[in-house]
Parts: C-alpha cells; structure tokens; sequence
C-alpha cells in the first residue's frame, strides 16, 4: 500500500478534499495537512516521512515544503497538481480535477 500525502495550506478545502477522494482506494493509505501553523492540521516532520509520495496544490507550497522539510523530503517525489485555492470541499469541479490530475502520478 502506497503512503499518499496531499498538502495546501490550511487543509481545510483542497487536501481534505483530496484525501477524501482517495481514501476509498485499497492500495492506498492517504493524509492530508497544511503547511501554515494555524492549518487545521499542521503539516509535521512525522508526517512527511512517513509519506511516500507527497502531491501539493500549488508551486508555492511545493517551495515552502522544502524550505521547512528538507531533509524529510530526501528520496521523496513531491508534485504539483496546480490546482488554485478556488474550490469549497468537495465541490464536483475540484473533485474532476484531482480525479484527472493524480492517478498518473500513483
């Protein structure tokens, strides 16, 4: 079982989502975090490890990412799905956007 992490910022609307979405898979353990302190669930150095792969809704958060988790992030792929902070959770346009961009990173 591949480990699938999703971050943004505040892991409120998009990386939630995103788990959500990919949750239901059998060959995948997902999480979800955002990178700003006051996220609903701060992304960790923990959580960076354990993740094998790491998908990021922007190339911005991909930059932070690794300025604060460098040496976590040693070996890892990290993707951006270009994905803008436009969406609520689980709105059908964002789902259709994570369902077209993530399964040809997996």
């Amino acid at each position: 079982m591949r480990r699938i992490l999703f971050v943004c910022s505040q892991n409120k609307l998009r990386s939630p989502t995103a788990e959500q979405v990919f949750a239901a898979r059998d060959d995948l353990d997902v999480a979800s975090a955002g990178l700003n302190h006051d996220a609903e669930q701060p992304l960790g150095a923990e959580v960076v490890e354990w993740a094998e792969l790491i998908f990021v809704m922007e190339k911005a958060q991909r930059s932070k990412l690794q300025r604060k988790f460098r040496a976590q992030l040693r070996g890892k792929r990290v993707v951006c799905l270009d994905i803008p902070d436009d969406y609520e959770y689980m709105a059908p346009e964002l789902v259709a956007l994570l369902q077209a961009r993530v399964p040809r990173h997996l």
